[in-house]
């Protein structure tokens, strides 16, 4: 059993999730426990449950008008909580607090030194904005982590990599200003897919140019595209030597998947994370965490996050 790596899993965590058919289905944490126990990571790996995040931690990032709404909806259960990709149900509220309560609990332990790396699979929800929701994401834990980090742990750093195949337009927005947030998105170019963001000529506002990177790949990119592009990633990183290393490595990216046209494979992911790691203990520090992200065939987000904890252990 590791003593670098913990994943952060339950049922708990596994009822963040939109029914009647929504791709973002609660059946997603199961698809990925399953192959969990099948490559015999159980063994090797120990699994925390999520603690709940704290009305304090969430307004770090988001808005006190914006948690209210989300609260009225919740006990509702009615309407949604943005245009109309994220529907409300009865504990909404409860749910996404719960996933940011998952990446802090990593966030933590990783602080704490109780572990290096970790990995939350129902994590990543980088579309949210301060003050709304969007794209199936109704908390930003990437930003509440990235926020906390800072504000708790005093870091003058931080990077956050992104390989979904939707730009992280809620993390890249709220950070566009800021040259303490060291940003690299790899992404489908937003001229064929939500949220239309993410251009290579965005590259952070004022004091922060230059320190976000955003390389859109065109649609059927393979892994001989993002081979070419990954490199970019390391050197803008090394170039600015983060003290924590935040990877959103949703499996949407591959192909397949049934809401994109990337045709990555999970060896793209398995990169990512590794060559993450090795930086990172490069770097002295050695933190690393993964968040899931998207992923709409379970297959493919079984492979591809199953593929970034081994390389989470190597």
């Amino acid at each position: 059993m590791s003593d670098n790596v913990v994943v952060i899993a339950g049922e708990r965590l596994a009822r963040y999730g939109f029914g009647d058919g929504h791709p973002f289905g609660p059946d997603r944490h199961a698809a990925f426990l399953r192959e969990f126990g099948a490559r015999a990571l159980d063994r090797k790996v120990r699994v925390l449950e999520p603690r709940d995040a704290r009305e304090e931690e969430l307004l770090a990032f988001h808005t006190a008008g914006y948690l209210e709404f989300v609260r009225e909806r919740s006990a509702s259960g009615q309407g949604y909580l943005d245009a109309g990709d994220t529907p409300a149900y009865r504990g909404v509220y409860e749910a996404a607090s719960r996933v940011v309560g998952a990446t802090l609990t990593a966030t933590e332990g990783i602080m704490a030194g109780e572990f290096r790396h970790a990995f939350v699979p129902i994590a990543g929800l980088h579309h949210a904005a301060r003050d709304h929701a969007a794209g199936f994401c109704v908390f930003n834990d990437c930003g509440v982590a990235i926020e906390l980090l800072r504000s708790r742990y005093g870091l003058k750093q931080v990077a956050y990599v992104d390989i979904d195949a939707h730009h992280g337009d809620g993390v890249f927005y709220a950070f566009e200003g800021d040259a303490a947030v060291i940003f690299a998105d790899l992404h489908e170019d937003g001229r064929y897919l939500y949220p239309g963001t993410g251009a290579a000529e965005e590259t952070g506002r004022g004091a922060a140019e230059g320190t976000k990177l955003n390389v859109p790949l065109p649609p059927g990119a393979n892994d001989s595209a993002f081979c070419d592009a990954w490199p970019r990633v390391i050197a803008h990183l090394e170039r600015f030597e983060p003290e924590f290393l935040i990877l959103q490595c949703g499996a949407d990216s591959i192909e397949g998947d049934p809401l994109t046209h990337l045709r990555l494979t999970p060896r793209a992911h398995a990169r990512a994370a590794r060559e993450l790691v090795d930086l990172a203990e490069r770097l002295g520090h050695g933190r690393v965490l993964a968040l899931g992200g998207g992923g709409y065939d379970r297959a493919n987000l079984a492979s591809a996050w199953n593929a970034v904890v081994e390389s989470l252990l190597a």
